[in-house]
């Protein structure tokens, strides 16, 4: 009977308070104020609501809905407190083709922020579904290491298999070739790269290709 009565009392317990939460990092693309805001307009203001009425999912549906949020939690706590707590999405690159986006973590497709614009690579050129599921094995590599995380600012597509990379320094153009044996690329490069910085030749280079097997093959200025 005691179970019962507090089993009651708290299903009548109105909500008190409602909090948004951002986990990870780089939480720059979306406000509590905004996401506040989507909930009155969408589904009302809980506040004062008996929790028994209130939909947990619902509401996380709704918010999952938005163009920023990867992923969202919502629970309600036993002191009547609504609370969410928010994954929004991350850019690794921008394309910037007929039509203008971020291409996020996951590989899909995010639209730009008013908020915040991420320093991300530019991915131009030959933008179809193909060659940009190539874009986002190339990123995927670079963020996996700090010296290409750092330096490369740029992808651009000439076609399927052909892709070059623009450094944030240096004038010479990259050319990669496909995203077979990306490894042992970009190992091969950094190679060429310490060794060009020993000599203070870098500046001496147009293309440096990476296409062939086990080299690197460089066209002069």
């Amino acid at each position: 009977m005691l179970y019962g009565f507090s089993n009651h009392r708290n299903e009548i317990r109105k909500v008190e308070k409602v909090s948004f939460h951002f986990s990870g990092e780089n939480n720059v693309y979306l406000t509590e104020s905004a996401v506040n805001k989507l909930l009155i307009q969408n589904y009302g203001n809980v506040i004062n609501q008996p929790k028994e009425r209130v939909d947990l999912n619902t509401i996380e549906k709704l918010i999952q809905a938005n163009e920023m949020v990867r992923d969202a939690q919502v629970f309600l706590t036993v002191n009547g407190e609504l609370r969410s707590i928010i994954e929004q999405r991350q850019p690794i690159g921008r394309v910037e083709g007929t039509q203008k986006y971020y291409l996020d973590k996951d590989g899909k497709a995010m639209p730009l922020s008013r908020l915040h614009s991420a320093r991300v690579p530019i991915i131009t050129g030959h933008i179809t579904g193909e060659t940009l599921e190539d874009a986002y094995t190339i990123l995927n590599y670079i963020n996996t290491d700090d010296f290409l995380r750092k330096n490369v600012i740029g992808i651009h597509i000439e076609d399927i298999g052909k892709y070059q990379l623009k450094f944030r320094v240096n004038s010479f153009v990259v050319n990669l070739g496909d995203v077979n044996n990306l490894e042992e690329k970009f190992y091969n490069f950094k190679a060429f790269y310490a060794k060009a910085i020993k000599d203070d030749s870098l500046n001496n280079y147009q293309i440096v290709s990476l296409e062939f097997n086990d080299q690197v093959v460089c066209t002069k200025i």
